[in-house]
């Protein structure tokens, strides 16, 4: 599967939403400021929907991830929160911008429940699956290491073990919906995080990782066919 073609030096970024949700996911925040109870964003300009949702976002994770540092923890934290905090990281349009309620969820309701969540999206309808692809990024581990090492601290590997299986399942079902849902935003959005290296994915699965590369590089989308020359695996 060796590439023909130069690398692009620099990456694009990701283009915007093909389906417009803005409505949906402002209403989403709105009513996330009322659940949690975090204070309404104070705007001069009503009409300035991007800046009242930037500090709608920053209000919410910032309410939240003060719940979740209470001493009583996750113990302590509303179960009704959840499903609306991963809602909108969902419809969250901005790949960057979503982190201000993924990272807090994960504090709150810990990283398994929070990629579990994200794993049903990602097998809904392709505007939740795109959703679900831009925030799973997010919920990486920040792995870190024994000193002059490439060994991970026993912590480490504990937390990244313990969703070992969780990133199979993501990995299966992105390749699973990019080859056989031919929306744009949602092959858009999988793409960055789709590992294309055959050799992760069980034998029966492998022929589908060419089709997947095959799809990027045929595409009349510049995106999908600049972003696919830079993750491609040289033939071993």
């Amino acid at each position: 599967m060796a590439s023909t073609n130069e690398t692009p030096a620099t990456f694009q970024p990701l283009p915007g939403r093909t389906v417009d949700r803005s409505a949906v996911y402002h209403a989403s925040l709105q009513a996330l400021l009322d659940l949690v109870g975090a204070e309404p964003p104070d705007v001069d300009e009503p009409d300035d929907r991007l800046f009242w949702r930037h500090r709608a976002r920053r209000m919410i994770g910032e309410t939240v991830a003060r719940r979740a540092e209470h001493p009583t923890g996750a113990r302590g934290m509303p179960d009704e929160w959840f499903e609306p905090l991963i809602r909108a990281a969902v419809y969250e349009p901005d790949p960057s911008f979503n982190r201000q309620l993924v990272e807090p969820a994960i504090a709150a309701f810990g990283r398994r429940r929070v990629q579990v969540a994200l794993l049903d999206y990602l097998e809904g309808a392709p505007a939740d699956a795109a959703g679900a692809a831009r925030a799973w990024y997010w919920t990486s581990i920040g792995v870190r290491y024994l000193p002059g090492t490439t060994t991970m601290t026993p912590e480490s590997a504990a937390e990244y073990e313990a969703v070992s299986d969780l990133r199979e399942r993501y990995r299966l079902t992105a390749l699973r919906r990019f080859l056989a849902d031919d929306d744009l935003d949602l092959r858009r959005c999988i793409l960055p995080g789709l590992t294309l290296d055959p050799q992760m994915y069980p034998n029966q699965m492998r022929d589908q990782v060419a089709q997947a590369v095959q799809i990027a590089r045929t595409s009349n989308d510049d995106y999908l066919r600049h972003r696919v020359e830079i993750q491609v695996v040289p033939e071993r």
